[in-house]
């Protein structure tokens, strides 16, 4: 795959696999090695052991889809920031969703950090951060987007082909996403953390709605009225508001 993103450094050191278990391992394995610069990315057309949230698996068809990781090195962010840097890669990849599909309010991102159309998801992020004392030293940035492929074994996701009908050229796709997520580093890299929030929330799936979510094993009703700087979602519920982790709380 042959990739030209118009970046200062993101893409431009590119490692392209046919096949490989994870790109965020392979990623860490050049890490490890002195053998990444800045912006590396890895892709692959087959990632046939791929990790999601909440310790999930992400499947894409072979040859069908984007996947792949970008190496930053945010040394500029403290360990408790890391949730900028995710709001940061959210927004790329949501500006990149937005450059191909026709402007609709169903384009959203699902805390923390998944990319949604409507009720149906069809891209996700997997963030994996190296610290060195109270600073991050390195991220991994693994995202999976569905691109062509049309048949899935879970309803509840889509894909760009099944959303438009068409048929997309990943080169193009995947060059044109580098350019939307080093845009949005290069705003945080720049301190540029209350634009970077705002967009987030504007762009935030049922913000402000109200919505049924499992709370420890019992359904309630609330309405997600922010995100926390630490990435906790903030609900109203019953009045008043709680904070929640990433496993604490459940979209219904």
């Amino acid at each position: 795959m042959v990739i030209s993103p118009t970046t200062l450094f993101t893409g431009q050191q590119l490692l392209w696999l046919p096949a490989c278990p994870s790109t965020n391992s392979e990623a860490q394995q050049l890490l490890r090695e002195n053998r990444a610069s800045e912006g590396c990315t890895v892709i692959t057309d087959d990632q046939t052991a791929g990790r999601g949230q909440r310790g999930n698996q992400w499947q894409a068809a072979p040859g069908e889809n984007l996947t792949l990781s970008v190496i930053w090195l945010p040394t500029f962010l403290d360990a408790g920031q890391q949730f900028l840097l995710s709001q940061a890669v959210a927004l790329g990849v949501y500006d990149w969703a937005k450059t191909l599909l026709q402007p609709s309010p169903q384009l959203r991102l699902k805390w923390p950090n998944d990319l949604y159309f409507g009720t149906q998801k069809f891209g996700g992020i997997l963030i994996e951060n190296s610290l060195s004392g109270a600073k991050i030293q390195s991220s991994v940035v693994g995202i999976g987007l569905n691109v062509n492929q049309r048949h899935f074994a879970m309803p509840t996701a889509t894909s760009l082909g099944v959303l438009t009908g068409r048929y997309f050229q990943r080169e193009v796709l995947a060059a044109r996403l580098l350019e939307c997520l080093e845009r949005r580093y290069l705003q945080l890299r720049a301190g540029q953390v209350g634009e970077l929030r705002r967009a987030y929330l504007a762009a935030l799936y049922r913000y402000q709605e109200w919505h049924e979510y499992e709370v420890a094993g019992r359904r309630v009703r609330g309405q997600i009225v922010g995100v926390e700087p630490d990435g906790r979602l903030a609900v109203e519920i019953g009045g008043t508001v709680q904070r929640f982790g990433l496993q604490e709380i459940k979209h219904v």
